[in-house]
């Protein structure tokens, strides 16, 4: 019995990998900006399995993202910014949907207020 149910359990955490959304690739976005305009920034991601890592590009460069992870249809990651002597920590979550993410955007610690933005996968 004991050998159905961790045969059972490790069945289940194969099925979550490969559920995985596949967001491989380059996305692209216009990100709203504290003064109300957007940006656009591109997203280069890569997966493996339920791992994010990559790239956020925008007017500051290319910027790695880091504690990206992937669970389903969830998506999560930060950017860390340095400037001023201040190091600034963005939380990033999204939920994918084919070729499009709905993302959140939030400060750690919230201070300021959720930025809400999609990416939509590049061609």
């Amino acid at each position: 019995m004991r050998k159905l149910t961790i045969t059972g359990f490790l069945l289940g955490l194969l099925t979550l990998t490969a559920l995985a959304a596949d967001v491989t690739g380059k996305w692209t976005a216009q990100m709203p900006s504290r003064r109300g305009q957007t940006r656009e920034a591109t997203f280069h991601f890569k997966a493996d399995g339920n791992t994010l890592t990559g790239t956020v590009s925008g007017r500051m460069g290319d910027m790695p993202i880091s504690d990206g992870r992937i669970e389903g249809d969830q998506i999560s990651f930060t950017q860390t910014m340095e400037g001023d002597g201040n190091t600034i920590k963005v939380l990033y979550k999204g939920t994918v949907s084919g070729d499009e993410i709905k993302f959140t955007r939030t400060r750690d610690g919230g201070a300021g207020r959720a930025q809400e933005f999609i990416a939509k996968r590049a061609q």
